[in-house]
């Protein structure tokens, strides 16, 4: 699955099948929390935090991917990440795009 920012697959024609998404809402574990108020505290990356959002990015994008697969596309253009936070201690993370088939 081809999967680009852009809004063209250059030298390609494509029929556009629509927009597919794929989202994922993680919650922090207290023992994250409680590192991070200690990192809070000295400064620097909070590594688990880091990961968490990776780990839903990657799970919102293979959503993405698979609602794709079933309109038959072969590539996601326009593809874009979001994030928020949905109540207290929580993180949505949303990707989505134009699902195309190219030829």
């Amino acid at each position: 699955m081809l999967i680009t920012t852009c809004d063209v697959i250059p030298g390609r024609q494509v029929e556009v099948l629509g927009l597919v998404r794929g989202n994922v809402v993680t919650s922090k574990h207290i023992g994250r929390d409680i590192m991070a108020g200690f990192k809070n505290i000295a400064g620097g990356e909070i590594k688990s935090y880091t990961d968490m959002m990776n780990e839903g990015r990657e799970i919102a994008e293979q959503r993405m991917i698979a609602e794709a697969q079933q309109l038959g596309a072969n590539a996601i253009i326009c593809a874009r990440y979001a994030s928020s936070s949905v109540m207290e201690g929580t993180q949505e993370m949303l990707a989505y795009g134009t699902a195309v088939r190219y030829v």
